[in-house]
């Protein structure tokens, strides 16, 4: 039986779960990153339906303790947390305010779309290492920037550095 007396509209709670930083990044929420995918009632229970952004995130943990956190904190003590996994989470979720955010915190959101970017041309198919994107120094909006390392601080990032300011960043890699 739910502990919640009158029931939050669900656009309460959306509410609710865009104020939930991700740990990660936390100038962006959880419902900016487009992990959030339903809220909805089964029965008196609130239940919050999540993609994480890759089966092996190690935040995923802590976001659903977050988003139980935030819930109970609002007097749903007993939200219940669903994971789905198709389709698989995308940097095209994400919203274009999340990649403001991500642009003003020194991070480079992704370029172009992940839809596009996963064909395969069977015709073109070789050893060589596909160009990297062309992407925007997030302080100075040069793109006169290089690719460090194809991995930077979360497996969802690369490290890039601009050659016009010579300030290295992060990227959130398309996918």
């Amino acid at each position: 039986m739910s502990a919640v007396v009158d029931k939050p509209s669900l656009d309460r709670v959306w509410r609710w779960l865009a104020e939930v930083p991700d740990p990660e990044i936390p100038v962006v929420s959880i419902t900016d990153l487009g992990i959030v995918r339903e809220v909805r009632y089964d029965g008196d229970q609130l239940v919050v339906t999540v993609t994480p952004t890759y089966s092996g995130c190690p935040a995923t943990e802590v976001i659903a303790a977050s988003i139980c956190s935030a819930m109970a904190a609002r007097g749903i003590a007993d939200a219940r947390m669903e994971t789905r996994l198709s389709p698989a989470w995308t940097t095209d979720w994400l919203s274009d305010d999340a990649k403001r955010k991500l642009r003003d915190y020194g991070i480079a959101p992704p370029v172009g779309l992940a839809a596009n970017e996963q064909r395969i041309d069977l015709s073109r198919l070789s050893r060589r290492v596909p160009a990297a994107p062309v992407v925007a120094c997030p302080r100075c909006a040069s793109t006169n920037t290089e690719v460090l390392s194809p991995s930077g601080s979360t497996p969802c990032k690369s490290l890039y550095r601009c050659a016009a300011c010579r300030e290295p960043f992060d990227y959130f890699k398309c996918h």
